[in-house]
Protein backbone atom coordinates (compact mmCIF):
# COMPACT_ATOMS: atom_id res chain seq x y z
CA UNK A 1 0.00 0.00 0.00
CA UNK A 2 1.19 3.52 -0.76
CA UNK A 3 0.87 5.50 2.47
CA UNK A 4 1.45 9.14 3.39
CA UNK A 5 1.60 10.20 7.04
CA UNK A 6 0.56 13.82 7.52
CA UNK A 7 2.43 15.13 10.53
CA UNK A 8 4.82 12.27 9.89
CA UNK A 9 7.91 13.79 11.49
CA UNK A 10 6.13 14.12 14.83
CA UNK A 11 6.47 11.44 17.48
CA UNK A 12 3.33 9.45 16.68
CA UNK A 13 3.71 9.98 12.94
CA UNK A 14 7.24 8.57 13.07
CA UNK A 15 6.04 5.52 15.00
CA UNK A 16 3.23 4.62 12.61
CA UNK A 17 5.07 5.60 9.44
CA UNK A 18 8.27 3.86 10.47
CA UNK A 19 6.60 0.59 11.42
CA UNK A 20 4.51 0.54 8.24
CA UNK A 21 7.67 1.14 6.19
CA UNK A 22 9.36 -1.75 7.99
CA UNK A 23 6.40 -3.94 7.05
CA UNK A 24 7.06 -3.26 3.36
CA UNK A 25 4.67 -0.43 2.53
CA UNK A 26 5.73 2.57 0.44
CA UNK A 27 5.57 5.25 3.14
CA UNK A 28 6.28 8.97 2.95
CA UNK A 29 6.37 11.11 6.08
CA UNK A 30 4.99 14.56 5.24
CA UNK A 31 5.76 17.36 7.68
CA UNK A 32 6.64 21.06 7.75
CA UNK A 33 9.34 20.42 10.38
CA UNK A 34 12.32 20.82 8.07
CA UNK A 35 15.00 19.85 10.59
CA UNK A 36 13.30 16.53 11.34
CA UNK A 37 12.68 15.82 7.64
CA UNK A 38 16.36 16.42 6.87
CA UNK A 39 17.51 14.22 9.77
CA UNK A 40 15.27 11.32 8.73
CA UNK A 41 16.40 11.48 5.10
CA UNK A 42 20.07 11.76 6.06
CA UNK A 43 20.32 9.31 8.96
CA UNK A 44 17.13 7.26 8.89
CA UNK A 45 14.42 7.34 11.53
CA UNK A 46 15.88 6.43 14.93
CA UNK A 47 13.60 4.54 17.32
CA UNK A 48 14.51 3.89 20.95
CA UNK A 49 12.24 1.08 22.14
CA UNK A 50 11.02 0.21 25.63
CA UNK A 51 13.90 -2.25 25.78
CA UNK A 52 16.68 -3.14 23.42
CA UNK A 53 18.97 -1.20 21.08
CA UNK A 54 18.11 1.86 19.00
CA UNK A 55 16.64 0.89 15.62
CA UNK A 56 17.30 2.73 12.38
CA UNK A 57 14.38 2.65 9.93
CA UNK A 58 14.80 3.86 6.37
CA UNK A 59 11.73 5.85 5.33
CA UNK A 60 11.20 8.81 3.00
CA UNK A 61 10.32 12.21 4.44
CA UNK A 62 9.39 15.47 2.75
CA UNK A 63 8.07 18.93 3.53
CA UNK A 64 6.41 19.10 0.10
CA UNK A 65 3.28 16.89 -0.18
CA UNK A 66 3.37 17.02 -3.98
CA UNK A 67 6.61 15.02 -3.94
CA UNK A 68 4.77 12.05 -2.40
CA UNK A 69 2.23 11.69 -5.20
CA UNK A 70 -1.26 10.26 -4.71
CA UNK A 71 -1.53 7.89 -1.75
CA UNK A 72 -3.83 4.93 -1.15
CA UNK A 73 -3.99 5.84 2.53
CA UNK A 74 -3.32 9.19 4.22
CA UNK A 75 -2.87 8.89 8.00
CA UNK A 76 -3.43 12.24 9.69
CA UNK A 77 -1.42 12.83 12.86
CA UNK A 78 -1.00 16.61 12.98
CA UNK A 79 -2.21 18.48 16.06
CA UNK A 80 -5.92 19.15 15.94
CA UNK A 81 -5.56 22.91 15.54
CA UNK A 82 -3.54 22.35 12.35
CA UNK A 83 -5.94 19.88 10.70
CA UNK A 84 -7.56 22.18 8.15
CA UNK A 85 -4.35 23.91 7.12
CA UNK A 86 -2.35 20.67 6.84
CA UNK A 87 -4.98 18.76 4.87
CA UNK A 88 -5.70 21.69 2.55
CA UNK A 89 -1.98 21.99 1.82
CA UNK A 90 -1.72 18.26 1.10
CA UNK A 91 -4.63 17.77 -1.32
CA UNK A 92 -2.15 16.49 -3.92
CA UNK A 93 -2.02 13.29 -1.84
CA UNK A 94 -5.73 12.63 -2.31
CA UNK A 95 -6.92 10.71 -5.36
CA UNK A 96 -10.29 9.31 -6.36
CA UNK A 97 -9.72 6.10 -4.39
CA UNK A 98 -7.69 7.48 -1.47
CA UNK A 99 -8.69 6.96 2.17
CA UNK A 100 -8.02 9.47 4.94
CA UNK A 101 -7.61 8.05 8.45
CA UNK A 102 -7.37 10.35 11.48
CA UNK A 103 -5.61 9.01 14.57
CA UNK A 104 -5.46 12.44 16.19
CA UNK A 105 -6.29 13.46 19.73
CA UNK A 106 -9.36 15.52 20.50
CA UNK A 107 -12.83 16.00 19.07
CA UNK A 108 -13.89 17.44 15.72
CA UNK A 109 -11.10 16.20 13.46
CA UNK A 110 -13.33 13.95 11.35
CA UNK A 111 -15.68 16.84 10.59
CA UNK A 112 -12.79 19.11 9.67
CA UNK A 113 -11.33 16.52 7.31
CA UNK A 114 -14.72 15.68 5.80
CA UNK A 115 -15.24 19.33 4.86
CA UNK A 116 -12.01 19.25 2.85
CA UNK A 117 -11.87 15.76 1.27
CA UNK A 118 -15.49 14.58 1.55
CA UNK A 119 -17.03 12.43 4.26
CA UNK A 120 -16.90 9.24 2.19
CA UNK A 121 -13.09 9.25 2.27
CA UNK A 122 -12.73 9.70 6.04
CA UNK A 123 -12.18 6.99 8.64
CA UNK A 124 -11.42 7.52 12.31
CA UNK A 125 -9.27 5.85 14.91
CA UNK A 126 -7.80 6.12 18.37
CA UNK A 127 -4.43 4.87 19.57
CA UNK A 128 -3.05 4.47 23.09
CA UNK A 129 0.64 4.23 22.21
CA UNK A 130 2.96 6.63 24.04
CA UNK A 131 5.80 8.20 22.06
CA UNK A 132 8.32 10.92 22.90
CA UNK A 133 10.53 12.93 20.54
CA UNK A 134 14.13 12.78 21.78
CA UNK A 135 15.60 14.81 18.91
CA UNK A 136 14.62 15.61 15.31
CA UNK A 137 14.18 12.24 13.61
CA UNK A 138 14.66 10.29 16.88
CA UNK A 139 11.71 8.99 18.93
CA UNK A 140 11.29 6.88 22.04
CA UNK A 141 8.47 4.34 21.99
CA UNK A 142 7.59 4.67 25.67
CA UNK A 143 4.43 2.62 25.97
CA UNK A 144 2.20 0.29 23.98
CA UNK A 145 -1.58 0.16 23.75
CA UNK A 146 -4.37 -0.84 21.39
CA UNK A 147 -5.41 1.07 18.28
CA UNK A 148 -9.12 1.10 17.43
CA UNK A 149 -10.51 1.92 13.98
CA UNK A 150 -14.02 2.60 12.73
CA UNK A 151 -16.12 3.87 9.86
CA UNK A 152 -18.16 6.99 10.56
CA UNK A 153 -21.35 5.09 9.61
CA UNK A 154 -20.57 2.18 11.96
CA UNK A 155 -19.98 -0.40 9.23
CA UNK A 156 -17.09 -2.86 9.11
CA UNK A 157 -15.99 -2.21 5.56
CA UNK A 158 -13.43 -3.99 3.36
CA UNK A 159 -11.15 -0.92 3.50
CA UNK A 160 -11.28 -0.95 7.30
CA UNK A 161 -10.27 -4.60 7.31
CA UNK A 162 -7.44 -3.89 4.86
CA UNK A 163 -6.07 -1.06 7.03
CA UNK A 164 -6.26 -3.28 10.11
CA UNK A 165 -4.29 -5.96 8.29
CA UNK A 166 -1.59 -3.47 7.28
CA UNK A 167 -1.25 -2.12 10.83
CA UNK A 168 -1.30 -5.60 12.35
CA UNK A 169 1.50 -6.71 10.02
CA UNK A 170 3.43 -3.63 11.22
CA UNK A 171 3.18 -4.84 14.82
CA UNK A 172 0.19 -2.85 16.08
CA UNK A 173 -2.64 -4.35 18.11
CA UNK A 174 -5.75 -3.26 16.19
CA UNK A 175 -9.46 -3.55 17.00
CA UNK A 176 -12.42 -2.58 14.83
CA UNK A 177 -15.55 -0.98 16.25
CA UNK A 178 -19.04 -0.15 15.08
CA UNK A 179 -19.14 2.87 17.42
CA UNK A 180 -15.99 4.89 16.80
CA UNK A 181 -17.60 8.06 18.21
CA UNK A 182 -17.87 6.46 21.65
CA UNK A 183 -14.26 5.27 21.41
CA UNK A 184 -13.08 8.77 20.48
CA UNK A 185 -14.95 10.22 23.45
CA UNK A 186 -13.53 7.54 25.73
CA UNK A 187 -10.01 8.63 24.85
CA UNK A 188 -11.09 12.28 24.98
CA UNK A 189 -12.14 11.64 28.59
CA UNK A 190 -8.66 10.27 29.37
CA UNK A 191 -6.96 13.23 27.70
CA UNK A 192 -9.19 15.80 29.40
CA UNK A 193 -8.44 14.32 32.81
CA UNK A 194 -4.71 13.85 32.33
CA UNK A 195 -3.11 16.15 29.78
CA UNK A 196 -3.80 19.66 31.17
CA UNK A 197 -3.01 18.58 34.73
CA UNK A 198 0.29 16.99 33.62
CA UNK A 199 1.18 20.11 31.63
CA UNK A 200 0.41 22.54 34.46
CA UNK A 201 1.91 20.51 37.31
CA UNK A 202 4.84 19.06 35.29
CA UNK A 203 3.70 15.60 36.44
CA UNK A 204 4.37 12.34 34.65
CA UNK A 205 1.18 10.37 33.96
CA UNK A 206 1.35 8.03 36.93
CA UNK A 207 1.80 10.86 39.42
CA UNK A 208 -1.78 11.97 38.82
CA UNK A 209 -3.14 8.91 40.64
CA UNK A 210 -0.73 9.28 43.57
CA UNK A 211 -2.23 12.45 45.06
CA UNK A 212 -5.65 13.10 46.59
CA UNK A 213 -5.93 16.54 44.97
CA UNK A 214 -5.32 15.39 41.40
CA UNK A 215 -7.57 12.35 41.85
CA UNK A 216 -10.45 14.59 42.99
CA UNK A 217 -9.74 17.07 40.18
CA UNK A 218 -9.80 14.33 37.54
CA UNK A 219 -13.08 12.97 38.92
CA UNK A 220 -14.64 16.43 38.65
CA UNK A 221 -13.35 16.82 35.08
CA UNK A 222 -14.69 13.40 34.15
CA UNK A 223 -18.15 14.13 35.56
CA UNK A 224 -18.34 17.09 33.20
CA UNK A 225 -17.19 15.02 30.19
CA UNK A 226 -19.78 12.32 30.93
CA UNK A 227 -22.57 14.91 31.25
CA UNK A 228 -21.66 16.56 27.95
CA UNK A 229 -21.32 13.20 26.16
CA UNK A 230 -24.58 11.73 27.48
CA UNK A 231 -26.54 14.84 26.48
CA UNK A 232 -25.35 14.20 22.90
CA UNK A 233 -26.46 10.57 23.04
CA UNK A 234 -22.94 9.22 23.56
CA UNK A 235 -23.22 6.57 26.26
CA UNK A 236 -20.28 7.09 28.63
CA UNK A 237 -20.50 5.72 32.16
CA UNK A 238 -18.53 7.46 34.92
CA UNK A 239 -17.41 4.35 36.82
CA UNK A 240 -16.34 2.47 33.70
CA UNK A 241 -14.38 5.47 32.40
CA UNK A 242 -12.79 6.20 35.75
CA UNK A 243 -11.55 2.63 36.10
CA UNK A 244 -10.14 2.70 32.53
CA UNK A 245 -8.44 6.08 33.06
CA UNK A 246 -6.74 5.12 36.32
CA UNK A 247 -5.63 1.81 34.83
CA UNK A 248 -4.11 3.56 31.81
CA UNK A 249 -2.33 6.16 33.95
CA UNK A 250 -0.87 3.45 36.19
CA UNK A 251 0.29 1.46 33.16
CA UNK A 252 1.93 4.55 31.63
CA UNK A 253 3.27 5.73 34.98
CA UNK A 254 6.59 7.16 33.70
CA UNK A 255 5.26 8.60 30.43
CA UNK A 256 5.61 12.33 29.80
CA UNK A 257 2.23 13.29 28.39
CA UNK A 258 2.13 14.97 24.98
CA UNK A 259 0.83 18.25 26.42
CA UNK A 260 3.61 18.26 29.00
CA UNK A 261 6.15 17.79 26.19
CA UNK A 262 4.59 20.72 24.33
CA UNK A 263 4.80 22.97 27.39
CA UNK A 264 8.39 21.93 28.13
CA UNK A 265 9.31 22.80 24.54
CA UNK A 266 7.24 26.00 24.60
CA UNK A 267 5.00 24.83 21.75
CA UNK A 268 1.25 25.41 21.32
CA UNK A 269 -0.75 22.55 22.82
CA UNK A 270 -3.91 20.76 21.69
CA UNK A 271 -5.95 22.33 24.49
CA UNK A 272 -8.54 23.74 22.06
CA UNK A 273 -9.54 20.35 20.61
CA UNK A 274 -9.38 18.53 23.96
CA UNK A 275 -10.52 20.55 26.96
CA UNK A 276 -11.80 23.32 24.69
CA UNK A 277 -14.11 20.83 22.98
CA UNK A 278 -15.77 20.00 26.31
CA UNK A 279 -16.16 23.67 27.21
CA UNK A 280 -17.66 24.48 23.80
CA UNK A 281 -20.07 21.53 23.86
CA UNK A 282 -21.11 22.44 27.40
CA UNK A 283 -21.77 26.02 26.35
CA UNK A 284 -23.93 24.93 23.41
CA UNK A 285 -25.98 22.54 25.53
CA UNK A 286 -26.15 24.74 28.63
CA UNK A 287 -24.15 22.27 30.76
CA UNK A 288 -21.78 23.88 33.29
CA UNK A 289 -18.12 22.89 32.88
CA UNK A 290 -16.33 24.98 35.53
CA UNK A 291 -13.42 22.60 36.12
CA UNK A 292 -12.66 22.15 32.43
CA UNK A 293 -13.06 25.89 31.87
CA UNK A 294 -10.54 26.65 34.61
CA UNK A 295 -7.90 24.30 33.16
CA UNK A 296 -8.61 25.52 29.64
CA UNK A 297 -7.87 29.14 30.56
CA UNK A 298 -4.85 28.22 32.67
CA UNK A 299 -3.23 26.34 29.78
CA UNK A 300 -4.18 29.09 27.31
CA UNK A 301 -2.59 31.67 29.63
CA UNK A 302 0.56 29.56 29.97
CA UNK A 303 0.81 29.35 26.17
CA UNK A 304 0.71 33.12 25.92
CA UNK A 305 4.11 33.21 27.69
CA UNK A 306 5.83 31.14 25.02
Amino acid sequence: MKIAVLGGAGAMGCLFGGRLAQAGHAVTLVDVAGEAVEAINANGLLVTNESGPVETIRVCATADPSQAGVADLIIVLVKGQHTEAAMSRALSLVGENSWVLTLQNGWGNTARLAQIVGESKVLAGVTLHSVTTLAPGHIQHAGRGPTTLGELDGSVSPRLTRIRQALSEAGFEVDLTGNIVKVIWSKLALNVCALPACALLRFRSGELVEHFGTIELMKALLHEVVAVANTQGIDLGFEERWEAITRQLERASRVRASMLQDVENRRPTEIDTITGAIVECGRRMNIPTPYNSALFWLVKSLQETF
